[in-house]
């Protein structure tokens, strides 16, 4: 998400930083604490509103959290 043309909805703020996030699914996700949902943000820099954009995750990613958690 590099070179994005931020301005904040909130405050009119260009500056902006970038991350990524995971989160649980259903209830068997829930249930053996694996994350398989992925999350992309912006978030601005003044006053912290976020955006989220979700994104895909592939299946060695979850195995890899199923065997580290």
């Amino acid at each position: 998400m590099s070179n994005i043309n931020f301005k904040c909805v909130k405050c009119g703020h260009h500056d902006y930083e970038t991350g990524e996030m995971r989160a649980t699914g259903g209830t068997l996700s829930k249930i053996f604490d694996i994350q398989n949902k992925k999350f992309s943000y912006v978030a601005c820099t003044r006053c912290k509103y976020t955006e989220f954009y979700k994104a895909s995750t592939g299946a060695l990613s979850n195995i890899f959290d199923f065997f580290t958690s």
